[in-house]
């Protein structure tokens, strides 16, 4: 049976005047309220507080204002500023996570820019409310370092990729090429060959694409990604919860071991932590990162990577390594002898041309004219085999198979949810100010519900046992 309903036309209500708080209108269980309850911002207006004048002047804008309001772009993904300004305006819970009232005039779009632009610019601040963040976080126990975490992802840079130049520039440089240096002189004196020339590392040069548009940018050219301009984020999350715990920022073109060891020891230095353990994928597998965690006593478990092969020819495997008299044993018997070590780190191991020459194998093994095959072997592989049983026992496997939960899922929540696949301003330092602020903003949004979590838990957990506790004074009763 249908009831009877009086349909009747409301009047116009917007002009109404009503008595309502702030506070009533934002719901209890809005993220912001989550963060406001958990997180500490006001170290920022002592962080930037040398970056104005005491004395002279208008009246600027609050410094934490200012950065709570960049932290509502990067948590809502809002890229523009003008557009966040327009929200603010009309959301009631941004008004009252910045302390405005609903009457407040918003500040201009401009504000934002020209502090960056002017203010910041050259400074360290945001690195600073970074690394404050992973302190807060520290300090409510989300942070062990017992195990790291390390990946890199690309953000499109704001340039056409058909306008560049060809230059001639010079490559990255390894941040262990000097302890690199000293392991061939040592290998050299043990094989009772003379030192190398004393002389500086040569810088590499490539030719290589620079934009018009956006110098720093590189142009990146890898399997499976897209082609053009692009800057790399390497960030670095903990295991316990997947708080970041360091992001840096270089060109499109940079290989992700190169700047690994200097920011992983950034890391230990700057938050005191006692890693025990790290994760990475195959691109991290070198002989030099490898060398590096055994020398800080830290157990690698590193993807596997696909050695290079040429197409009809033996593997590398199949040549058997005989460290007692350090030598290779091809599949035709004979041992090819160590020859040199070269300025790369490479032990050279050479096989007898004259007997190789009636070698079945021969067309499977070598194709040079004299029929000398050569093996090389890094003075570090010896570490680089250690470091790759890692990965193969099984605590390895269940430290590797945490990648997905921890780093790539911090990047997906980041392009997804942060804005995170295109870089909104040109210049690395700009680059750099993006993914910290995204960096730092994905970390308030974990503390903060991490822990309202927590505190949600042990209210139930205590209620529940209040509950019993009474119960059971009634049944003695």
């Amino acid at each position: 049976m249908i009831q009877c309903c009086m349909l009747k036309k409301e009047g116009p209500v917007q002009s109404e005047l009503e008595m309502v708080s702030l506070e009533s209108l934002v719901p209890t269980t809005h993220l912001l309220r989550k963060i406001a309850a958990h997180i500490d911002f006001s170290f920022i207006h002592d962080r930037v507080a040398h970056l104005y004048c005491a004395n002279n002047g208008r009246p600027a804008l609050d410094p934490t204002v200012l950065f709570k309001i960049l932290v509502i772009g990067y948590l809502f993904g809002v890229r523009s500023e003008r557009q966040l300004m327009r929200e603010i305006e009309v959301n009631v819970a941004y008004r009252w996570f910045l302390g405005m009232r609903l009457t407040d005039k918003v500040p201009d779009a401009s504000t934002l820019s020209q502090n960056r632009r002017r203010r910041f610019t050259g400074t360290s601040v945001y690195q600073d409310i970074f690394d404050e963040i992973v302190l807060q976080a520290i300090k409510a126990g989300l942070v062990d370092g017992h195990t790291l975490y390390t990946d890199s992802t690309h953000l499109k840079a704001n340039a056409n990729k058909q306008k560049f130049d060809q230059e001639v520039i010079g490559k990255s440089r390894a941040d262990y090429l000097d302890a690199l240096d000293e392991a061939i002189d040592t290998d050299r004196a043990a094989h009772g060959k003379k030192p190398l020339k004393s002389k500086d590392r040569e810088v590499i040069t490539k030719k290589t694409k620079v934009s018009r548009t956006d110098k720093d940018a590189g142009y990146m050219v890898r399997e499976g990604k897209p082609k053009g301009f692009f800057y790399l984020d390497h960030r670095t999350v903990d295991g316990a919860h997947a708080i970041i715990t360091d992001s840096h920022v270089t060109a499109g073109n940079v290989h992700d071991s190169i700047p690994y060891l200097s920011r992983l020891d950034h890391q230990c230095k700057r938050f005191d932590l006692d890693v025990k353990t790290v994760g990475l994928d195959a691109g991290y597998m070198t002989a030099g990162i490898c060398k590096g965690l055994d020398d800080r006593k830290i157990h690698g478990v590193i993807g596997y990577r696909r050695p290079n092969h040429r197409k009809g020819f033996l593997y590398k495997r199949e040549y058997e390594y005989l460290p007692g008299i350090d030598g290779y044993r091809c599949p035709g018997g004979q041992i090819l002898k160590y020859s040199t070590t070269s300025r790369t780190g490479y032990r050279e191991y050479k096989s007898n041309g004259k007997q190789c020459q009636t070698c079945p194998f021969l067309d499977q093994c070598t194709s040079s004219s004299n029929h000398v095959k050569v093996i090389t072997r890094h003075v570090w592989q010896d570490i680089k085999d250690k470091t790759d049983q890692n990965r193969l026992s099984t605590w390895g496997k269940a430290v590797y198979k945490r990648r997905k939960e921890t780093v790539e899922r911090s990047f997906a929540d980041a392009k997804q949810l942060h804005g995170h696949r295109y870089a909104r301003l040109r210049g690395l330092d700009k680059v750099k100010e993006q993914c910290l602020l995204a960096a730092a903003t994905q970390n308030i949004k974990k503390i903060a519900l991490v822990l309202a979590r927590n505190i949600f838990l042990w209210c139930k957990i205590t209620l529940k046992t209040d509950k019993q506790s009474q119960l059971n004074l009634l049944i003695v009763s």
